[in-house]
């Protein structure tokens, strides 16, 4: 009896047990405390640059589009929702809404499976197919501004390539832009060159992503090229399909300096969008009060269409990302 007393040990509740109770309150103590001052150090920078580049701004603008302001001076003529108002009433500015609306239509249906297809290609073994990615990516390194302008050039009438070729075919591009029936082609024309090498990118490393076995499975079964690609590959490229939609979306939405050196928003306002509209009335005639307004309507439709995507079609995507991190380690 003595022998086995001896050799079972202190009981759980004896008093040789605090030191081990201890030991959770010391590590949940002054190193809980640290870590969270290390957070705040860390964060304290970009918090405080979110909040003076996005937040005050947004503040701000809402705060200006209630008055009649020509920004000069503070604030006077409050008008309430008048701008907003004015705004829905603009045929110009139902005409920016129905502009975007048509490129946003245009991206989902014609660079984006421009932009799948050529990824598929060259996920092929092609010969030299790593020059083609650098060539088909080179123009998404260019800026806007510069984009503009090399298609101005080559469209500009009796001295662009474009033209000259065109001429020799028995058309006329010179006119793509002068045209009010043809300049929203000719800056959708302009914007998918410039942006469809992203899209290609994105798609090709998604495919890339997906295992080879998976489609030798679907051919041994009997599955053909385009069978296997509807019904393996499509699937499994739906996360970055859904992520291009929402980027060619918003960044319709905010379309401005390639429009603006391209054409203005002309030939009669044919090529405006919200952001055109807004730089004119803002830094053209003065009437800060009115640009605030659309900006603030730009900045909702944004902020609608973000939340309600993320919560309609996102939502799988995310509770498999936030399942996959709180998950066991």
């Amino acid at each position: 009896m003595t022998t086995s007393s001896t050799m079972s040990g202190p009981r759980p509740g004896g008093p040789e047990a605090a030191p081990a109770a201890s030991g959770p309150a010391t590590r949940g103590g002054r190193p809980r405390a640290g870590r969270r001052l290390t957070l705040a150090v860390f964060l304290a920078p970009a918090l405080l640059l979110f909040l003076l580049l996005v937040v005050a701004p947004i503040v701000v603008a809402s705060y200006a589009s209630l008055f009649k302001w020509n920004g000069f001076g503070l604030p006077e003529n409050f008008v309430g929702l008048d701008n907003y108002t004015r705004a829905f009433a603009d045929p110009v500015f139902r005409g920016d809404l129905v502009h975007g609306a048509i490129l946003i239509v245009l991206s989902l249906v014609v660079q984006l499976p421009f932009a799948m297809a050529l990824a598929m290609l060259l996920n092929q073994p092609l010969r030299g197919r790593a020059i083609y990615r650098v060539i088909f990516f080179a123009p998404y390194v260019l800026s806007e501004v510069t984009t503009a302008v090399l298609f101005n050039l080559v469209f500009s009438p009796n001295r662009g390539m474009g033209d000259a070729i065109s001429r020799l075919l028995g058309a006329e591009a010179g006119a793509i832009f002068a045209d009010p029936d043809t300049v929203l082609f000719g800056v959708f024309l302009v914007v998918s060159w410039k942006y469809f090498g992203l899209y290609m990118i994105l798609f090709l490393a998604a495919r890339q992503g997906i295992p080879r076995e998976l489609n030798e499975a679907a051919r041994t079964d009997g599955a053909g090229a385009w069978q296997a690609f509807r019904h393996v590959t499509l699937p499994l490229l739906g996360p970055t399909i859904r992520i291009a939609v929402f980027l060619s979306v918003i960044g319709t939405i905010q379309l401005f300096d390639m429009v603006w050196v391209l054409t203005g928003g002309g030939p009669i306002h044919a090529s405006e969008t919200m952001a055109v509209t807004m730089f004119q009335y803002g830094f053209r005639r003065f009437e800060v009060g009115y640009a605030s307004a659309i900006s603030i309507i730009m900045f909702l439709l944004s902020l609608v269409f973000a939340l309600f995507y993320q919560r309609l079609v996102l939502r799988r995507d995310t509770e498999g990302a936030l399942t996959t991190q709180g998950g066991p380690r």
